[in-house]
């Protein structure tokens, strides 16, 4: 089986630990591969950010299946883009914040979300909305971290560890959802530090694929899934195609 995860961002050093963790929970057979598109934002801040980084993520999809990709992980917790690559793709696509939400709402009656920046806090309580979670989630906490600085600095995990107990004194929730895929390798510390599951997005959703897979099932074509119709495009999307 073949999973390509796709990180939206140019970030190759991010791309690289989102691959750790992922290949870390694959099964024996189960060939993973994280790439980064070579268009687009460093990071994913804002809702400009995500519309930059759509047609990037699209590049990486129609490659996928031109390689015979089995499923996709789309690893923001935006979910950028992920009703597009559902048409474009023969396989499942999973979003992190979608896998990591419902992974959460089994493990406990109530989940948090820590994010990183403020501004982000809205999209996240959109996605609980529409995947249905938004009674089980109660609570979204920003630590206020740029999604880089996860890297970079040397207090990320203290600072993230520290919202995390912020977000279960003031929700009374069960479970965690770390809500950046740059922040997956820290789970394991912080769930051991505050004493409650934390939920690995980038493996809550790279395990949802060949659970679909094995089953045989991928998105349905019928309706507003099925591949767009063809067309040409123009400026800087020439050379785009739909495959249809």
């Amino acid at each position: 089986m073949f999973i390509k995860v796709v990180n939206p961002n140019t970030t190759w050093s991010m791309t690289a630990t989102i691959e750790a963790c992922a290949r870390a929970v694959a099964g024996p057979g189960t060939r993973v591969e994280a790439v980064s598109p070579t268009m687009g934002p460093p990071s994913i801040e804002s809702y400009y950010d995500e519309a930059l980084a759509v047609p990037g993520i699209l590049t990486e999809i129609q490659k996928g299946e031109r390689d015979s990709v089995d499923g996709y992980v789309i690893a923001c917790f935006g979910d950028p883009g992920l009703d597009a690559a559902r048409e474009l793709a023969g396989g499942p696509v999973v979003g992190i914040a979608e896998a990591a939400m419902r992974a959460a709402a089994v493990l406990g009656r109530g989940f948090s979300v820590v994010t990183t920046l403020a501004r982000t806090t809205g999209r996240a309580w959109d996605l609980a909305h529409r995947y249905g979670m938004r009674d089980a989630c109660r609570g979204v906490h920003a630590c206020d971290l740029p999604v880089l600085a996860l890297d970079s600095d040397p207090d990320a995990c203290r600072i993230v560890t520290e919202a995390c107990l912020d977000a279960l004194s003031e929700d009374g929730s069960d479970t965690i959802v770390l809500g950046c895929a740059g922040m997956a390798d820290l789970c394991a510390h912080i769930s051991a530090e505050i004493g409650v599951p934390v939920v690995d997005v980038v493996a809550a959703a790279t395990l949802t694929v060949p659970s679909l897979v094995t089953m045989g099932l991928a998105t349905g074509k019928r309706g507003e899934f099925a591949t767009p119709p063809p067309k040409r495009y123009a400026g800087l999307l020439d050379g785009f195609t739909t495959g249809g």
